[in-house]
């Protein structure tokens, strides 16, 4: 057994205390045949500080395509030739939507838009949409409309919407080669004002935008440092038309070595298996996360990719045996 996993074994499992950004490292850098060791620590990890339940979410966009910033991973910047073009949807759609979701027995709907952040008739529509969603459909709303104001959160917490996601995308050292319209740092403001409100806070990234596997460890670290609630985790799907579109994929025992590692990095930690996953890993590799770390999903499809189908992700939690979280009646 690795020295790394021992120490984990002691640290993370026993105590709930994740590995530090070096212990991150070695994990990332674990030999093939020590990676089943790995999830099935991760997964003891899970099991044990954080239970057998898994957070099913629905995700629907409310403002799609035309953002001014350049993401260059992204297909809804108006600044690159991605097919994507700018659309709104309506309050009976989003309503709609919802209603989908709650089917599938999800407990988390995330309207998100494509913005640098909301102005005055984003949020009059957040209002109304999450008003018309909360009398009808029995359902946690989440949001993620980029970097916000003071103003602008109290407004959310206001709305009573519980969780907003922002995600950092990336280390700090790596980010200006992704984004160079707005920095890491403007992001990591709006995180802590959500932070400070008692939204709960979901900070997530992609990974294989080009970054080293010492930089997925600075990532894990930083998240850590952030203690989100939870922590979406992308695999990059590339997109034609964007920067990175040419991108070679993720290889699927390097994005399974990464779900173990940040879980060690953050044991209680809601794990979301988010884009990506299904040309990285597949459905065996889907299966071999839920076992080595991961206890949330995105079910169906995703912003601008196609995702599986919410009953394949479903039927696979039952044969696991993972129940799905029901709605928390405290929140």
């Amino acid at each position: 057994m690795p020295e790394i996993l021992d120490q984990a074994r002691t640290q993370v499992l026993g105590d709930g205390v994740g590995l530090d950004q070096a212990g991150v490292l070695a994990v990332l850098n674990l030999p093939d045949e020590h990676l089943p060791a790995a999830l099935q620590l991760a997964h003891d990890v899970r099991m044990r500080w954080c239970g057998p339940e898994v957070e099913v979410e629905g995700i629907v966009s409310l403002k799609t395509g035309g953002c001014p910033e350049d993401c260059h991973f992204c297909s809804q910047s108006g600044l690159f030739t991605s097919p994507v073009r700018s659309v709104w949807l309506d309050i009976p759609s989003l309503v709609e939507a919802a209603k989908q979701t709650a089917k599938t027995g999800a407990t988390e709907f995330c309207i998100v838009a494509a913005v640098r952040g909301p102005d005055a008739r984003l949020m009059k529509q957040m209002r109304e949409g999450v008003a018309a969603i909360k009398a009808e459909v029995d359902i946690q709303v989440a949001a993620s409309l980029g970097m916000l104001s003071q103003e602008q959160v109290d407004d959310l917490v206001d709305m009573g919407v519980h969780r907003y996601n922002h995600n950092l995308e990336t280390c700090r050292s790596y980010f200006p080669n992704v984004v160079t319209t707005h920095s890491w740092e403007e992001r990591w403001e709006t995180l802590r004002m959500v932070r400070d409100s008692g939204m709960e806070v979901c900070c997530g990234g992609i990974l294989g935008l080009g970054e080293t596997v010492e930089q997925r460890a600075e990532f894990a670290a930083q998240l850590a440092e952030l203690n989100p609630h939870e922590v979406p985790l992308n695999f990059l799907n590339p997109r034609p038309g964007t920067p990175l579109g040419d991108r070679p994929v993720v290889e699927g025992k390097d994005a399974l070595r990464a779900i173990a590692a940040f879980r060690l990095a953050m044991p209680r930690t809601i794990l979301r298996y988010a884009g990506g996953r299904e040309i990285t890993l597949g459905d065996l590799g889907t299966r071999d996360g839920l076992l080595g770390g991961i206890n949330a999903v995105i079910v169906g499809n995703y912003l601008t990719t196609l995702g599986r189908p919410a009953t394949a992700d479903l039927d696979l939690l039952d044969e696991l045996k993972m129940p799905v979280k029901a709605l928390s009646a405290t929140l």
